[in-house]
C-alpha cells in the first residue's frame, strides 16, 4: 500500500492576527512545520507590503510563501492575485515533494475582486502520476462564486486526466454550501469534512467557528483522517482556522 499523503488548506490572512493587530508569521512557521504535511494550500498570501513591513518590526526578509516553507517544504510555487501600491498578496502551494509544473490563471468576477486559480502538478513518490493541487479563494458574492466553480471545472475537464488524483483545496467563501453538490456533480470530487465526519468543517471565524468556509475536495484518494485546527493557539495566529487531512491514493 503507498504511504498516505498529509495535506493541508490555511488562509492566513497575510500573516497578520484579527483586525491586523500582530504579525503572526513566525507563529505560523512553527506551527506548519509541526503539522507534518506533505502539501500545504495557504490563501491570502503576502509577497510584499512596504508599508507593513516598516510597522511590524520582525516582518520576513523574503516574501511570505518562501519564509513559511522554510526548511520543511522544499518547493513551493505563488500565485500573484490582488496588485496593489504597496505590494501584492495571493494564494501559494507548499510541497515536500517536487513541483513539476505550475500555472497561476486569474478567475477574477469583477475589476474589484482580484482572484486566482493556481494549479500545480506535483510528483509524489509511490503514486504512478502526477498529483493536481488547485488552490482557490473564492469571491464574496454567490453570482461572483458561480462563475468562478464553472472556470475550475472547465480546467478540470481540459487540463486533468479523468484518472488523475486531483486536491481542489482554499476558502471557498461558501456561506450557502452550493459547492459540495456541483463539484461532486461536475467533476466526481467528494469534500474530505462532508465524506469522513457528515458535513464541511466550521473554520470561520477561527475563535468561534460557525460557518463553513474552507474545503478540500478530493479525487482518486481515499480519506483516512479529517481534522479542524481550533483553540487559542490557532485562533491567535489568523482568522481562519486550519484544515488538514489525511489520505491514501487509490
Amino acid at each position: 500500500m503507498n504511504a498516505p499523503l498529509h495535506v493541508a488548506s490555511f488562509n492566513i490572512h497575510k500573516g497578520l492576527s484579527q483586525f491586523n493587530r500582530r504579525l503572526t508569521v513566525h507563529e505560523l512557521r512553527e506551527r506548519l512545520g509541526n503539522l507534518g504535511t506533505d502539501i500545504v494550500f495557504l490563501q491570502e498570501v503576502q509577497h510584499s507590503h512596504g508599508l507593513r513591513a516598516s510597522r511590524f518590526q520582525h516582518w520576513p526578509g523574503k516574501p511570505q510563501h518562501e519564509f513559511l516553507a522554510g526548511h520543511v517544504y522544499t518547493d513551493f510555487a505563488y500565485g500573484k492575485n490582488c496588485v496593489y501600491d504597496t505590494g501584492h498578496h495571493g494564494n501559494a502551494i507548499l510541497s515536500r515533494y517536487k513541483i513539476l509544473n505550475w500555472e497561476n490563471e486569474d478567475i477574477s468576477a469583477h475589476a474589484f475582486e482580484s482572484r486566482g486559480m493556481l494549479h500545480c502538478q506535483i510528483e509524489v513518490p509511490g503514486i504512478g502520476q502526477p498529483v493536481h493541487c488547485i488552490n482557490v479563494h473564492l469571491a464574496l458574492t454567490e453570482a461572483g462564486r458561480k462563475r468562478q466553480m464553472a472556470m475550475i471545472s472547465a480546467r478540470v475537464r481540459r487540463m486533468v486526466p479523468d484518472d488523475a488524483p486531483l486536491i481542489l483545496a482554499g476558502d471557498f467563501n461558501d456561506w450557502r454550501m452550493r459547492a459540495c453538490a456541483y463539484f461532486k456533480d461536475e467533476l466526481g470530487l467528494v469534500e474530505v469534512f462532508e465524506t469522513h465526519h457528515g458535513k464541511p468543517a466550521r473554520s470561520y471565524p477561527s475563535i468561534l467557528p460557525m460557518f463553513q468556509l474552507d474545503r478540500i475536495y478530493v479525487r482518486r484518494f481515499h480519506i483516512d483522517k479529517a481534522h479542524v485546527h481550533t483553540g487559542n493557539a490557532w485562533h491567535r495566529i489568523s482568522d481562519h482556522a486550519a484544515l488538514t487531512a489525511t489520505l491514501s491514493p487509490v
